[in-house]
């Protein structure tokens, strides 16, 4: 069952497109992460889901109710949306459980209850509740404007990037609590993100977006295993692109035989495998040239745990590859054992490459990205 269903979503700002055909749903309980570039319409969709703008034409559907179509704008006030913005926005002349208690019913004793459950909720001490917003760490105002947003009980909620402004261990630490807060309560959520990773680890489902479309949706390790194009696979991580010759469900390239998971295809394609893919080791003989490739360290930076290697392939030395010159990689190796510079090393895929949808390398390119080994 969907607990939210966008449909064909448009929006313009002036002559400016901010969305453009926009379907997508969002599965009950679930969390979706929402990615892209700056610009890219990210906000815009979230704040048309809160109520805070609304679409020119498109359809937009809660739980069964009708927010926003042809005849329809349902105020934000009345769609039982938790959002929780950037910065947290908790009012400077509230204590914190002012700001938790704000639009509570009930009687006083039935708000304080509340209220105490709520601390309990975001691992708040009860003490907190006195404190004023400028009394809390950044971390601990995340966790008040989470639990106020918690409060009305919402069928949905929305996080706009909630751990920006947080250290990375901090971060790291409030993604965590805040995903298994949001399952335990079986709140469908939906964050929007600049961070990749952050995205990856904490979505059931990911939206990647571009220029006001969504390119691609769909569980996080099969967009990252499996973009539709050279654009979305750079966007969420380091990756590999290179041309090849796909036949019988094997690609033909410049680090040998690779097998594709896409058997069907057949010619010309783009090839892409992510990083954890790639196998270097010190050459030791002819025996591995039937496997992979080898290439010369043209140069190595060592940054004490790692060390990043520039790897030249040289083509003439690989009997399987389909292109003629030399191609060079950025390889982030381990700084301990990391093979100098001069010598010779052999570079084998694991697993499947995926075939891209579209070109983006031509055959004198050389490849550009870092990888880590």
């Amino acid at each position: 069952m969907n607990a939210l269903e966008l449909n064909a979503l448009y929006k313009t700002f002036g002559s400016l497109p901010a969305l453009d055909d926009v379907n997508l749903s969002v599965p009950a309980g679930s969390r979706t992460a929402i990615v892209g570039p700056s610009g890219s319409g990210k906000t815009t969709l979230l704040r048309m889901i809160a109520g805070f703008e609304f679409p020119d034409t498109g359809s937009i559907r809660l739980s069964g109710q009708t927010l926003v179509d042809a005849t329809t704008q349902v105020p934000a006030h009345q769609r039982s949306i938790g959002y929780v913005p950037q910065d947290g926005a908790l009012f400077p002349h509230m204590t914190v459980a002012g700001n938790i208690g704000f639009g509570l019913s009930g009687t006083a004793t039935a708000k304080q209850q509340r209220i105490a459950e709520l601390l309990e909720s975001v691992v708040l001490e009860p003490h907190m509740a006195k404190r004023w917003p400028h009394e809390l760490s950044g971390g601990q105002q995340q966790r008040v404007a989470l639990a106020r947003a918690l409060a009305q009980r919402p069928r949905l909620m929305l996080l706009d990037e909630p751990f920006s402004a947080l250290d990375t261990g901090l971060r790291a630490s409030m993604r965590k609590m805040v995903a298994k807060l949001l399952s335990d309560a079986g709140v469908t959520t939906i964050l929007v993100t600049h961070d990749q990773a952050e995205a990856l680890s904490f979505a059931d489902q990911l939206a990647v977006m571009r220029q006001g479309r969504l390119v691609q949706a769909g569980q996080p390790m099969d967009l990252y295993l499996r973009p539709h194009d050279s654009q979305t696979a750079f966007f969420l991580g380091d990756a590999v692109v290179m041309p090849a010759r796909v036949e019988d469900g094997w690609a033909t390239c410049d680090l040998g035989r690779v097998q594709v998971n896409n058997p069907l295809h057949r010619g010309p394609a783009h090839i892409m495998l992510r990083p954890e893919q790639l196998h270097l080791v010190p050459h030791s003989g002819p025996a591995h040239q039937a496997n992979g490739c080898l290439g010369v360290v043209t140069d190595r930076d060592f940054g004490g745990n790692v060390c990043t290697l520039t790897v030249e392939l040289h083509t003439r030395l690989c009997p399987l590859h389909g292109h003629p010159g030399n191609r060079s990689l950025l390889v982030r190796s381990s700084g301990i054992g990391a093979p100098p510079t001069g010598s010779t090393v052999h570079i084998s895929a694991l697993g499947d490459a995926h075939v891209l949808a579209d070109t983006v390398v031509h055959d004198n390119d050389a490849i550009t990205s870092q990888v880590t080994l």
